[in-house]
C-alpha cells in the first residue's frame, strides 16, 4: 500500500523509542533492561485505548531481536538491514501476534504452548504478543501459567490489554507491568501540529486544541480526528475552530457561558432559543449535560485554574467571561444547580427524545434560581426534593411542607397565591370520631375495618416494622412497596385520628412482615398440635388425617 494513501493513524505509527510520545519513563526503564540482559520472561502493558500498547509490543519485539544494538532501535530510525522491517509488517516467522479477541479458547493456548517448544528459526527470541488479553477464557489462562512463569530461554510473551482487572493476579504477578499514561495535552497539541504540517494540512490552534480536548489523551483518536478534519475542507481552505466544532459535533463553550447567564437572568425564551440552535448543529444531550457539569465546575473554582489548564478547555475570553459572572454568584446557587444536573441524568431516558428532557431542565433551573432569590440554601435543597422527587418511598416529602405559599413558589416563580388544588393534611373536624391508633396490629386493624384493601395489603406483606411509637413510624426500606404507600398512609392516619404521623424510611433491618410473622405463628401452632394427645388419638383411627391450617376466631376470612 502506498505510504500516503494510508491513515494517518497507521501512517504515523511509531517504530522506534524515540518515536513515542508520552511513554519516555516506560521505554527508558525497558531499554536500560535490555541493555544489562535483564529481560523478563514476560511484559503486561495497559492502559486506555490510543496509548501505544501494541505498538510498544512491537517496538520490543524488535529491539530483543535486531542484529545491530539496542541503540539502532532506541535513538535512530526504523532498521532495515535486519528483520525489525518484517517486525513492524507483523510478518515475521518468530514473532507470533495474536488478538485474544478472536483467540479466547484453551485450545488456542495449547496451540500456542506446542509451537513454544521449538526454537527461533532466524531470530534471537521467539515473541508471542497477545493484544487484548483479558479476553482470554480462565481454562486459558490457566493452561498458561506454567509456561509464564519458566518459558524457555528463547521465549517472550507481551500481553496488552484495556482491563488490566480482568486478568488473572496469577498471571499479573508473573509479568513486568507496565502502566501507560494518557498522554498529556500539550505533547498531543505538538505532535498533532506536527503532523498537520507533514500533510500539509492548514489547522487552526484553537481547532487542534478542540481536538486534543476530545480525544481525552488517545492518540490514535486525535490523529482519526485530524484525518477526518483535513478531508473535510478544501485545498488550500484552513480548518478553523468553527468547522471542526461543526464538523466534530461540538459547539464553542462560550455558547454554554451565554445560556448559563441567560438563565441566571430568567430569560426562558433566549434559553432555549440558544439550546435549539446548539441542538441544530447536533449536541448530543448527554455530551450537553457533561459540558454543563464541567462549566459549573469552571464557575465554582475559576479562581484556581490556570488559565491554561491540561485540557485546552478555557481561551482567555471564557476565562475572563466566568471570572466575570463568577464574582456575582454565591457557592450554593452552584452546588444546588450541581446536584440539580447530575439527578437530570437518570432521568434522560425516561422520555424517548432526550431533547425535551433537557429542554424542560433547563426551565427548571430557570424556576430554581429564581427561588434562590428568595429563600436560604437549606430551604431550596428540601423545596426542590418537593417539587421535582416522584412521589416514591421517600414520601416523608409530604411532611416537610412548610406553607402552601412555599409549595406554590416551586410551582409558579411568580410567587402567586393561588395554590394548584392537592391532598394537604387537614385539621380534624370537630364532632367526628377519632380513632386511637397505638399499635402496628390496630393501624392494620383499622385499615380492615375501612375497606382500605391496598394499604391493609402493603403493612402485612411489604412493611418490615423498626418502630412505633406515639404519631411516629418508622420502617425498612422495601423497593417492592407502592410508590405512593407513605403519602396514602400519611394522608388516612391524618383523617382517622385528626393529628400530623411522621413516617420514615430506614437502613435498619426491621421485623418480618406481619404476613411472615402469621405464617411462622401458624406453623409453629400445627407443630403443637401435631405432637398433641388428642391429635395422635384421632390419627389412631384416621391414619391419613392431616392438620393443614390453624385459624384465631378474630381472624376472619
Amino acid at each position: 500500500m502506498n505510504n500516503n494513501s494510508k491513515v494517518l493513524a497507521l501512517k504515523y505509527r511509531p517504530q522506534t523509542f524515540k518515536d513515542l510520545i508520552g511513554q519516555k519513563t516506560i521505554a527508558e526503564t525497558i531499554i536500560n533492561s535490555i541493555k544489562i540482559d535483564k529481560v523478563p520472561n514476560a511484559y503486561l502493558f495497559t492502559g486506555i485505548r490510543g496509548v501505544g500498547k501494541t505498538t510498544l509490543a512491537r517496538i520490543v519485539a524488535k529491539a530483543l531481536n535486531c542484529k545491530n544494538s539496542i541503540e539502532q532501535i532506541s535513538e535512530q530510525d526504523l532498521c532495515e538491514s535486519c528483520d525489525c522491517m518484517a517486525i513492524a509488517n507483523s510478518n515475521h516467522i518468530d514473532v507470533l501476534e495474536m488478538d485474544a479477541a478472536s483467540k479466547t479458547g484453551v485450545d488456542d493456548v495449547r496451540d500456542l504452548i506446542e509451537f513454544s517448544r521449538y526454537g527461533p528459526t532466524s531470530a534471537k527470541y521467539k515473541i508471542f504478543i497477545i493484544d487484548e488479553v483479558h479476553m482470554l477464557s480462565k481454562q486459558a489462562f490457566n493452561a498458561l501459567l506454567k509456561t509464564l512463569e519458566e518459558p524457555p530461554s528463547y521465549l517472550k510473551f507481551i500481553f496488552a490489554t484495556t482491563e488490566v482487572k480482568k486478568i488473572p493476579i496469577t498471571v499479573v504477578s508473573r509479568c513486568q507491568r507496565f502502566d501507560l499514561s494518557r498522554i498529556k495535552s500539550t505533547e498531543l497539541f505538538d505532535f498533532l501540529k506536527k503532523i498537520s504540517l507533514e500533510e500539509n494540512g492548514n489547522v487552526s490552534h484553537e481547532a487542534l486544541k478542540l481536538i486534543v480536548k476530545i480525544s481525552e489523551g488517545s492518540v490514535r483518536d486525535a490523529l482519526s480526528l485530524l484525518d477526518r478534519g483535513l478531508l473535510s475542507v478544501k485545498e488550500n481552505e484552513e480548518l478553523t475552530l468553527s468547522k471542526a466544532q461543526k464538523i466534530f459535533g461540538f459547539f464553542d463553550k462560550a455558547q454554554l457561558i451565554d445560556l448559563f447567564i441567560f438563565i441566571l437572568e430568567g430569560n426562558e425564551a433566549k434559553t432555549l432559543e440558544l439550546y435549539r440552535k446548539m441542538y441544530d448543529r447536533g449536541i448530543d444531550p448527554k455530551v450537553f449535560i457533561n459540558d454543563f457539569l464541567e462549566l459549573l465546575y469552571y464557575f465554582k473554582n475559576v479562581d484556581s485554574i490556570k488559565l491554561e489548564g491540561s485540557n485546552f478547555s478555557l481561551n482567555d475570553t471564557e476565562y475572563d467571561e466566568i471570572k466575570r459572572v463568577s464574582s456575582n454568584l454565591d457557592n450554593k446557587t452552584l452546588i444546588l444547580f450541581w446536584q440539580f444536573t447530575i439527578k437530570i441524568i437518570t432521568e434522560l431516558d425516561i422520555v424517548s427524545n432526550q431533547n425535551l428532557t433537557i429542554e424542560m431542565f433547563l426551565l427548571r433551573l430557570i424556576y430554581l434560581r429564581g427561588i434562590k432569590e428568595n429563600q436560604s440554601f437549606d430551604n431550596n435543597l428540601k423545596n426542590e426534593e418537593l417539587a421535582l422527587k416522584d412521589n416514591s418511598s421517600e414520601g416523608v416529602k409530604e411532611n416537610f411542607s412548610k406553607t402552601n405559599k412555599t409549595i406554590n413558589q416551586i410551582k409558579n416563580i411568580s410567587q402567586s397565591t393561588k395554590v394548584e388544588p392537592k391532598k394537604e393534611l387537614k385539621a380534624f373536624p370537630k364532632g367526628l370520631k377519632k380513632f386511637k391508633i397505638n399499635s402496628f396490629s390496630s393501624l392494620i386493624k383499622i385499615c380492615n375495618d375501612k375497606k382500605e384493601v391496598k394499604l391493609k395489603f402493603e403493612l402485612e406483606n411489604n412493611v418490615n416494622l423498626v418502630k412505633f411509637e406515639n404519631l411516629r413510624i418508622e420502617i425498612s426500606f422495601n423497593e417492592k412497596l407502592d410508590k405512593n404507600f407513605i403519602k396514602d398512609l400519611t394522608y388516612k392516619l391524618n383523617d382517622w385520628t385528626g393529628e400530623r404521623w411522621i413516617i420514615t424510611l430506614s437502613k435498619i433491618a426491621g421485623e418480618i412482615s406481619h404476613k411472615e410473622k402469621l405464617i411462622r405463628y401458624k406453623k409453629e401452632e400445627i407443630e403443637k398440635v401435631n405432637k398433641s394427645k388428642l391429635f395422635l388419638e384421632l390419627k389412631k383411627n384416621f391414619n391419613d388425617i392431616k392438620l393443614v391450617d390453624v385459624k384465631n376466631k378474630d381472624e376472619g376470612e
